[in-house]
């Protein structure tokens, strides 16, 4: 259905690739005001609708660049949240407001850091707001290579390994009809391009992305199952300690391949499953459908991942009787000496 509406809204492509190559000429000119911060700002962001890895990027960043003594908070727009307005989310010990208030991603990232974090749609009024709420030296914005209208001092813009290789060209053009937010051009705008497999092995590149890649800003990156955690008490379990059992894996996330992807590898019986839309809501309705599924298909436990499971934990009661746990992963870069090195000097304000 979804592929049908594409196609049938296929003829505003050209209209929405003249949009926004106006909009980048304008900012690129200096006729669109871009606004400067008192803080180090830094965008993590891509080109294309979906997962391209950006959260665990936002983690792998931000920690490091606590772990080097720099206050940093992250502010995101975050996505459909039920809320409007800048929101305060945490001011890196206490956590202000619930998850359905701020959005999964934003609520992962202060829990998982303890670091400052907010929410606002227009990201150069929520960053003052922000710097008025918390003393901050670098704002990490999540999502927001389009969001011209703030300056940044670096921006990682990601790109799906597994996107890259597909053949659908039609997939490649930009919205409505393919998945493009920007062309592939727009590219040459970023600091840093990060190549994400993910859980795939690591595969040639096609020729044709290679003009819009510079080898001195490009990096590869993949994930790693850190391991399972119980969604109530947080206790670490290896992976491994999952091999052959049946479970009912549950997921509410854009592209639920490379969830998928490693629970196979781990030899993770996923057969029976519950897939939900990108940031799927939870409320009673779909706690009683996971009750269902799960005693229906005589599961050992329930599986699923870290995003789903900051919303799940609001009906741990509801849920008590079942085994749930969640996978934690993280980001592994390629020559993560060189990437590590560009963040401090660009947040430094050295030359690489």
């Amino acid at each position: 259905m979804i592929n049908i509406l594409r196609y049938i809204l296929s003829p505003f492509t050209l209209i929405f690739w003249i949009i926004v190559k106006v909009r980048n000429f304008l900012f690129d000119k200096g006729i669109f005001n871009i606004s400067k911060v008192d803080a180090k700002v830094l965008s993590i962001g891509n080109i294309t609708v979906g997962g391209s890895g950006k959260t665990p990027t936002v983690l792998y960043v931000s920690s490091f660049l606590k772990s080097h003594g720099f206050k940093v908070g992250v502010l995101s727009r975050g996505y459909r949240r039920d809320s409007k307005g800048y929101k305060l989310v945490s001011d890196g010990i206490e956590i202000k407001v619930p998850v359905d208030v701020c959005g999964d991603e934003i609520y992962m990232a202060a829990d998982e850091l303890n670091i400052p974090a907010a929410v606002s749609e227009r990201r150069v009024e929520g960053a003052k707001s922000f710097l008025k709420d918390v003393s901050l030296d670098i704002i990490v914005l999540d999502d927001a290579f389009q969001h011209r209208w703030i300056h940044r001092d670096l921006d990682i813009v990601l790109l799906d390994q597994r996107f890259l290789l597909k053949k659908n060209s039609s997939e490649k053009a930009m919205l409505p009809l393919g998945h493009l937010r920007e062309p592939f051009s727009s590219l040459r705008r970023s600091d840093i391009i990060i190549i994400n497999r993910k859980f795939s092995d690591k595969i040639e590149l096609p020729f044709w992305i290679n003009k819009y890649l510079d080898d001195d800003k490009l990096f590869f990156a993949s994930y790693e199952a850190v391991g399972l955690y119980d969604l109530k008490t947080h206790k670490f379990f290896d992976i491994n300690e999952f091999q052959g059992q049946k479970s009912l894996v549950v997921c509410g996330i854009a592209k639920p391949y490379s969830f998928f992807n490693v629970l196979e590898k781990n030899k993770i019986d996923f057969t029976n499953k519950l897939i939900f839309t990108d940031h799927q809501a939870y409320a009673a309705k779909e706690v009683q459908l996971i009750r269902k599924k799960f005693y229906d298909t005589n599961a050992f436990s329930v599986v699923t991942t870290h995003k789903d499971a900051v919303k799940l934990t609001n009906y741990a009661k509801e849920l008590d009787d079942i085994d749930i746990y969640y996978l934690k992963i993280a980001l592994k870069i390629e020559n993560r000496e060189k990437f590590e090195n560009i963040l401090i000097n660009k947040m430094n304000n050295k030359t690489n």
